[in-house]
């Protein structure tokens, strides 16, 4: 029920998206700027998936999840950046409630599925590394198969049952989101009914939903450096932890600034840092993510030569004939 201290408002059909709506000398600048980040987070993160399925040495668990984390980053910067990118051209910063709360969905859907899918992957390293003789046995194909659809249905789970709950709320007050995007808490504050249930919901799904894969990534990275340090040659050392140190790399910039965030204070002069912080997990996270696994990783560095070489052959054999 809405509160009656906003009965004689008028119910409140759609949002404003502050964004960056205070620097209008720099919307141009930043529309290239994110659309060429788009462009390359797609293309970037596409080329991964290419490669891990057409190379038959990247038929490993390590890269059926990073190609799943792939697909993963590709629907996250997809559900923010097109609608921000439209902004930033025409200067409209309107959004529906129902727009709103869909972004919302897969937005939760997708950073839930991230949460579990880097634990998978973290977990993966773990046995690689601590349990290298039970590896093959215990990360088997079908095992796999139910880590990786256990992450999308966990992120599918947890959100629906959130969504069902925002969708009922009323909105009749205010109606801008000082964000360039749907953020949870800034639009349950804008609710003008009780929110009580919903703050503590947030609290209770983030809770059981995200608070267990990221102690399971945790605990597996606390195993790996204790199994690494025990290892008594430079070299070994060394080798073992460049299996993983890429995917450690993703982790603490997804998992640091997220909580960053989740940790400051509301206050007014923390708003531009927040935004900041914001753009790393929503956009620099998903655009760096294919450049450390190809760049610092051998063997994705090794199918993009292959497959490089493959395709020069194939354009010079086309030509020639």
């Amino acid at each position: 029920m809405a509160d009656t201290r906003w009965g004689n408002q008028t119910t409140v059909t759609e949002f404003i998206l502050l964004g960056f709506g205070d620097i209008p000398d720099l919307q141009i600048i930043l529309f290239l700027l994110f659309l060429v980040i788009y462009i390359t987070t797609v293309a970037g993160n596409i080329l991964v998936m290419a490669l891990i399925v057409a190379d038959q040495h990247l038929h490993t668990p390590m890269y059926f999840f990073l190609g799943n984390l792939s697909c993963v980053e590709i629907c996250y910067t997809s559900t923010i950046l097109p609608r921000m990118l439209a902004r930033l051209l025409t200067g409209d910063r309107t959004i529906s409630v129902s727009g709103c709360i869909t972004q919302i969905y897969f937005f939760g859907v997708l950073a839930a599925t991230e949460c579990y899918l880097l634990a998978a992957m973290s977990y993966d390293r773990y046995l690689a590394i601590c349990k290298p003789l039970h590896y093959s046995a215990l990360m088997n194909d079908r095992f796999c198969l139910h880590l990786a659809a256990g992450s999308w249905l966990n992120g599918c789970l947890a959100t629906t049952i959130f969504i069902l709950f925002l969708s009922q709320l009323i909105f009749c007050g205010l109606n801008e989101i000082d964000n360039f995007y749907c953020d949870v808490i800034p639009v349950i504050k804008l609710a003008c009914s009780d929110t009580h249930l919903m703050v503590l919901l947030d609290f209770i799904l983030a809770g059981v939903f995200t608070l267990p894969p990221f102690l399971l990534t945790l605990t597996s990275y606390v195993c790996i450096i204790a199994t690494i340090l025990r290892i008594p040659s430079t070299t070994g050392r060394y080798k073992a932890f460049s299996t993983c140190y890429s995917h450690l790399i993703v982790v603490t910039i997804y998992y640091g600034t997220l909580m960053s965030v989740s940790m400051l204070p509301t206050l007014d002069t923390l708003r531009v840092l927040k935004k900041v912080l914001s753009l790393c997990y929503t956009v620099l996270t998903p655009l760096v993510n294919p450049l450390i696994y190809s760049l610092r990783n051998k063997e994705v560095r090794k199918a993009l030569t292959k497959t490089y070489t493959k395709y020069v052959a194939f354009k010079k054999t086309c030509r020639d004939s």
